[in-house]
């Protein structure tokens, strides 16, 4: 049986890491046409007359991707699930273009204790999403919301 964590498991400077994850073009389209139908995520042709130049993934497509690598690769399982508590300083630097390898990286940087809830504790991530050259693609800090250990 795999291990479940907690709040009282983390500790301030914690990192953890995903493996790689490639992005490929029929994924980058099929996002796009669903949920950012913006030239530059739709096709080549398209996005040869955007601002990019080329085709790239939507921010949104990247946060997802980012997301899913977070949760089922880098971050420990966490006993019954965490609950997003909010996200700031979403950035994306440089876009994700087709081929891509993407990992990420997670740093707890924030720890406390909920007060309206003392079974819960809130703990602050400061996740960094990078391609295989190593650029950064997308940072953003992710404040969750996670069980605490019961007293016995």
């Amino acid at each position: 049986m795999t291990r479940e964590y907690r709040y009282d498991d983390f500790s301030l400077g914690q990192i953890f890491r995903s493996g790689a994850y490639g992005v490929s073009e029929a994924e980058i389209v099929a996002f796009a046409r669903q949920y950012d139908p913006q030239p530059q995520h739709l096709s080549q042709e398209a996005a040869a007359s955007s601002g990019f130049g080329e085709l790239v993934a939507s921010g949104w497509h990247t946060a997802a991707i980012s997301m899913r690598l977070f949760i089922t690769d880098a971050l420990p399982p966490i006993a019954g699930g965490s609950q997003g508590a909010g996200v700031d300083r979403l950035a994306w630097p440089k876009p994700v273009r087709p081929g891509d390898r993407l990992h990420v990286r997670l740093e707890v940087v924030a720890l406390r204790p909920s007060r309206s809830r003392p079974e819960r504790g809130l703990m602050t991530l400061r996740s960094t999403t990078f391609n295989q050259d190593d650029d950064i693609v997308m940072s953003a800090e992710h404040t969750v919301m996670l069980p605490r250990q019961v007293p016995a």
